[in-house]
């Protein structure tokens, strides 16, 4: 593992020093079982690897490659192929039946006043846990400026949608004149109130956080983003600094987890990555139970973990730092909110509930 460590210092990261040091990264990523092997040294298994990596590709960028600390660390378990996708006996491709929901493609109209359109179908690293990997990384599935098009077309002639959310894959691994060119027809509908954008760069590559991006999305205001961080070994020098650079652009953060088992299914672990969050202005927003997507469920902890999870942190940290726990349930009925038992009992003249020191409280009820 010391070769991941050093991978940063023995590559050209330190020596190419431009905007567009993002792109040598991807450049640079490791997408097939030769090359992860030759980082590993033995710590894979090569014949593995490259099936699991048939059906669902593989493409770990330096940066995130180099916060490995060890084998079967939390950050080594959500981008390193494991042979446990293969067999997943109870998942689906689409349980959010996101496809159903597509009026047109790659535009999912699924709440009244809301809808999510896809614009890219990468990403700067391929989460073993994606909810999307029945199309993330396929080149087949790439994603066209017309099919873009028609689902700004479709927002058009839809006033009841005054927000969109752009995601993907990641809207961030294009390039700033094609996000802003996205930005700038979604502006033209008079009916769009607002514009959110789904990124995991700031945390798997932020280095794409540069100036100029910043620059031109403070254009578009009200914007809003979206991150995904997972554990606090992820919070670096460089996440820090992209979130920050994002923040002092006006852009409001929030950030959406997943809990995963082996990777941040304790309290202690979620505690410190939502101080750490908001110490870097990025607002928890949700936690999300993993959706039941075929190839994940190695990574599924029971829902009681969840709900432990949130009742040790509701009282014990700032209320700023406990995001909503979510389960979007299967068949595309929704985000659903999910919190522990805090009412005891209800009687005639009060209700009797807890505090988070577990003691009982008596509520009049007048």
């Amino acid at each position: 593992m010391d070769v991941i460590q050093s991978l940063l210092k023995k590559s050209f990261v330190k020596e190419v020093i431009n905007v567009e040091v993002w792109k040598e990264l991807l450049k640079k990523g490791i997408v097939n079982s030769e090359q992860l092997d030759s980082v590993c040294k033995g710590d894979v298994r090569k014949e593995e690897i490259s099936e699991v990596i048939k059906k669902y590709p593989m493409r770990i960028n330096p940066y995130y490659l180099s916060l490995i600390k060890k084998k079967d660390d939390p950050i080594w378990k959500q981008c390193i192929p494991d042979e446990k996708e293969l067999s997943d006996p109870k998942g689906e491709a689409d349980p959010l039946c996101e496809e159903r929901d597509s009026p047109v493609p790659g535009l999912v109209h699924r709440y009244p006043d809301r809808v999510l359109l896809m614009i890219s179908n990468n990403c700067a690293m391929y989460c073993r846990f994606c909810t999307r990997k029945r199309r993330v990384g396929d080149p087949y599935k790439r994603i066209s400026k017309d099919q873009i098009m028609g689902g700004i077309q479709y927002i058009r002639f839809h006033r009841e949608v005054r927000d969109v959310i752009i995601s993907g894959g990641d809207p961030f691994l294009l390039s700033d004149n094609y996000i802003e060119f996205v930005l700038k027809e979604l502006k033209k509908i008079p009916h769009v109130e607002m514009i959110r954008l789904d990124t995991r760069t700031p945390c798997a590559l932020p280095q794409r956080i540069t100036p100029e991006l910043c620059n031109m999305l403070k254009k578009y205001h009200p914007i809003y983003i979206n991150t995904h961080f997972n554990h606090p070994q992820e919070i670096t020098s460089e996440s820090i600094k992209a979130c920050e650079m994002l923040a002092d652009a006006g852009i409001p953060m929030g950030n959406q987890t997943v809990l995963l088992k082996g990777v941040n299914d304790d309290a202690q672990t979620m505690k410190k990555l939502m101080q750490g969050l908001l110490k870097m202005r990025v607002k928890p927003y949700y936690i999300y139970m993993p959706d039941l997507v075929t190839g994940t469920d190695h990574f599924r902890p029971k829902l009681e973990k969840g709900l432990e999870i949130i009742d040790k942190l509701r009282g014990w940290t700032s209320g700023m730092a406990v995001p909503q726990l979510i389960v979007d349930a299967a068949g595309g009925k929704g985000k659903v909110p999910c919190l522990p038992e805090y009412v005891v009992r209800k009687e005639e003249d009060k209700i009797v509930f807890r505090n988070y020191k577990g003691e009982l409280i008596e509520y009049p009820e007048v």
